[in-house]
């Protein structure tokens, strides 16, 4: 068997340095001829253990973790010059029992299916792995439009963009308008910081996505696609950009495509400029019609009325890469993973205080605990496990005490937060909750388009209530204020982002609420976080008068002899903390 040694080259990877791991290794190779290829790869969801290195020989596959150009070359002269695995270097191998294997064992990939094991910019790898299968099997067949359909309704597949709605009566929805003129879009303008799945599937998958949307196309009678893609991604872009490429030389993409008579269809890449807003449809639409990214009034809704008046049609891309796996597999077997309103699987990215960062695909129906403590390793340091803000934004904080709520969307919504677009941030004991809930609040605010009056002055005024409580000036009566604002906004805001814009002051104030009081009443910060809540003081018992605190202080707040007892200055004191990393026998004490 021919040695492959292939490098996670995703923009995760990339960060952590892989781009000088691959050039290590090549430079290795230049100097040891063999029968040794190098290829590329992208994100296999192991964030926490980047770069990556896959190295496949006779004897089995193994995957190294944190591969920097130093030990690059230590593993290559151990496994490949001397055929001896460093075993205690790997993070997964199928020959030995490692710490990576629980890390997929928990997880059903079909969105993931490809990714970290093709090289996205070759064609052959992705057909290689049953691709292009779908399409070419609905025009084998004669598998009528209303079939595939049918087949996406039966999978039970929603919408993964965030709202849930059932994909197939979406397409039903679209294939109903007649018109010369029907466009279909894929929604790849990922909005939610904390979620970067969409960007990993199109950098690692492309093709997945190309096809579903040929399929949809075909679904649903459209002959134009756009892929609303942010520019902040140009690793995606590049890679789709190949892809459409490639995919319209093999003929997936044009005219009589695969030989159905009629069925045209291409597509396009269009680059947004980070909006989070046209995160929804028809905001997005209005971006691609090269308006301001603005929602509109509805109905008429996308299918009767989208872009430029046409019957249109749009899904996020993690619906797309679904497709062509329903369509091989049967959408019964899809809807044998999951609840009985909540089919198939979801991608979530684990972000926050967890050990193992990175993407994560799952059967719906598993629960948050399996998911932070079985794949995720649990919290960082082993700290105490306070909440997960899940939802992106415009989601909720669900406590630890709901841990065992399992992930669908009528469970999740039913705690306050939404399934989103797979955002997942978890938070240990260190997290001040009314400080994170004015951090999406300020996010969102910052994103409102300013069209609707209630989102626009409503979300700014709920800002300034939150910065007043974090900065200790909260007052009686703050907290029925944020509690009125925020149902006034849900109520009149026009689009999805305004409607749930306070879901995390709500979910926070739902479980938190003490912390709301302990800020506003005690001029206290729990989590000893919100810096204008903090006082430092000096346990005269422990400190030995070394200094070092005095030293630090910027303000010269901190006094003493050396060799005695120090005292803090209150009003002279800014709470920046520097004391307390300078102090190294716990002398230091923060309130």
């Amino acid at each position: 068997m021919k040695t492959t040694i292939t490098v996670g080259l995703g923009s995760c990877g990339i960060a952590a340095g892989a781009n000088k791991t691959y050039q290590s290794i090549e430079n290795w190779l230049g100097n040891h001829p063999g029968d040794i290829s190098l290829e590329k790869t992208s994100c296999i969801g192991m964030c926490f253990n980047e770069p990556l290195v896959e190295i496949k020989d006779d004897s089995g596959a193994y995957l190294y973790g944190n591969v920097d150009e130093k030990s690059a070359q230590e593993i290559l002269e151990q496994h490949i010059a001397k055929k001896a695995p460093l075993l205690d270097r790997l993070v997964k191998s199928d020959v030995t029992e490692t710490k990576g294997d629980s890390f997929f064992a928990g997880q059903e990939r079909i969105v993931l299916r490809n990714c970290g094991l093709i090289d996205p910019e070759k064609l052959e790898d992705y057909e290689a792995r049953q691709g292009y299968k779908a399409i070419q099997k609905i025009a084998n067949e004669s598998i009528s439009s209303e079939q595939v359909i049918q087949e996406v309704l039966d999978a039970g597949l929603r919408g993964r963009g965030g709202g849930g709605f059932p994909t197939g009566m979406k397409w039903k929805f679209a294939a109903s308008y007649k018109s010369d003129t029907k466009y279909l879009i894929c929604n790849a303008d990922e909005g939610d910081p904390g979620a970067f799945m969409d960007r990993s599937v199109l950098e690692g998958d492309p093709h997945s996505v190309i096809e579903g949307m040929i399929i949809a196309a075909y679904a649903i009678g459209a002959n134009q696609g756009y892929i609303y893609c942010r520019a902040e991604y140009p690793l995606a872009i590049k890679r789709l950009n190949t892809a459409l490429a490639q995919a319209r030389e093999k003929g997936y993409l044009g005219k009589n495509i695969l030989g159905i008579k009629g069925f045209n269809f291409d597509m396009v890449l269009k680059e947004g400029a980070g909006a989070f807003v046209c995160g929804e449809e028809t905001a997005l639409m209005a971006s691609i019609e090269g308006q301001r990214g603005m929602p509109r009034k509805r109905p008429p809704f996308p299918a009767e009325s989208g872009l430029w008046q046409e019957p249109s049609n749009i899904n996020n891309v993690e619906t797309f890469a679904s497709i062509a796996w329903i369509i091989n597999n049967g959408g019964a077997k899809y809807a044998e993973n999951g609840t009985e309103k909540s089919k198939g699987t979801k991608v979530f990215a684990l972000a926050g205080k967890i050990k193992n960062s990175g993407l994560v695909e799952v059967p719906m129906g598993v629960t948050l605990n399996d998911i932070i403590f079985e794949l995720g390793g649990g919290i960082l340091d082993d700290k105490e496990f306070k909440a997960v803000q899940l939802g992106g934004p415009s989601g909720g904080c669900i406590p630890a005490s709901l841990g065992d709520t399992i992930v669908d969307y009528d469970s999740l919504m039913a705690t306050g937060a939404i399934m989103g677009s797979g955002g997942m941030v978890i938070m240990d004991e260190t997290s001040c909750m009314v400080d994170v809930a004015k951090y999406f609040l300020q996010f969102t605010q910052n994103e409102s388009c300013g069209k609707c009056t209630f989102c626009r002055i409503g979300t700014k005024r709920m800002l300034e209530i939150l910065e007043r409580i974090t900065n200790g000036e909260g007052v009686d009566g703050d907290i029925e204020k944020l509690e009125e604002l925020a149902a006034q906004i849900k109520d009149s805001s026009l689009c999805g982002l305004g409607q749930t814009a306070p879901n995390p002051v709500l979910a926070t104030l739902r479980y938190f609420r003490h912390e709301y009081e302990a800020h506003i009443y005690d001029k206290k910060c729990p989590a000893k976080v919100c810096k204008p809540l903090i006082t430092y003081t000096v346990d005269e018992e422990k400190c030995i008068g070394c200094t070092a605190c005095a030293r630090k202080c910027p303000t010269n707040a901190i006094s003493g002899e050396r060799k005695g007892p120090h005292f803090v200055d209150q009003e002279a004191c800014i709470q920046c903390g520097a004391c307390y990393t300078a102090c190294k026998f716990d002398a230091i004490l923060r309130d």
